[in-house]
């Protein structure tokens, strides 16, 4: 289905909610959406030794957390390479630059590499259909998504209502084929052969952290964040929860109100 007009989202969900499989999902319900993931910009400019991937790995290396200014430049940046954001008051940052010695003082994970705070007026972001998004792995805190509301503003936020009981029993019953990477569940997505891969039947196993007491914890992590930012979004208008037990029962609720926004009518 065609988009009238920007679908700029996020996904709030517990660990094990689903998040993954309603991004796929609405891919390929509306074409015009992509999904970016902070994660995989933050790879690619470690892998292609970037100026800002090698100051992120010597900040990973040192066992700290990647500074939210980092994500947030390489956000801007995919952001201006699709051109869907532009500004015509700050020049364009070298992220791919070859240069790391242009770059080192932009880089240097002390700095602040976007100028603080953001001034909304000198962006100005597309609202073309084609500048449809799914925006992966941040914001996870409220602090972090009023940075990123001074870049470019979410006019979507999907909360991702699934009960920690039912996560938990999802988890418990997970098996994986390590070496492909395929995931079984005996509830409700089961091995033909119990215990086997259906492909190779190679014999499944348990993922190390696939603990239930590990995931309460991460559960109880999650919900003391994640309440901030929720509340940040909903001030803003923005939010919309949809509750379900499995993604085939969130699949079309949130199909249905995605399209009720942002559809051609």
């Amino acid at each position: 289905m065609a988009l009238s007009r920007a679908a700029r989202v996020i996904l709030v969900g517990a660990p094990g909610a689903g998040k993954g499989t309603q991004t796929e999902r609405l891919m390929k319900r509306f074409p015009q959406l992509s999904s970016i993931s902070s994660g995989d910009l933050l790879r690619k400019n470690v892998r292609e030794k970037t100026p800002l991937g090698i100051a992120a790995e010597q900040k990973m290396k040192s066992g700290a957390l990647v500074p939210d200014t980092m994500i947030l430049r390489l956000i801007l940046n995919e952001f201006t390479n699709h051109g869907w954001l532009t500004s015509d008051a700050i020049r364009p940052y070298a992220v791919y630059s070859s240069s790391v010695a242009i770059d080192e003082a932009e880089t240097s994970v002390d700095n602040v590499m976007i100028p603080s705070p953001f001034r909304t007026q000198t962006y100005n972001y597309s609202d073309s259909p084609n500048a449809s998004f799914i925006l992966d792995g941040f914001p996870r805190t409220a602090v972090q998504a009023s940075q990123l509301d001074e870049l470019i503003p979410m006019n979507f936020v999907v909360n991702i209502d699934t009960p920690s009981e039912v996560i938990i029993d999802r988890i418990s019953n997970r098996w994986v084929h390590s070496p492909s990477g395929r995931v079984y569940n005996t509830t409700f997505n089961p091995p033909k052969v119990e215990g086997k891969d259906d492909v190779t039947g190679d014999a499944l196993t348990r993922r190390d952290d696939d603990d239930p007491e590990v995931w309460k914890a991460r559960l109880k992590s999650f919900r003391e964040t994640s309440l901030p930012l929720l509340e940040h979004y909903d001030k803003l208008g923005v939010l919309w929860t949809v509750k379900g037990n499995t993604s085939d029962e969130i699949s079309p609720k949130l199909a249905g109100e995605f399209e009720r926004r942002f559809g051609v009518h």
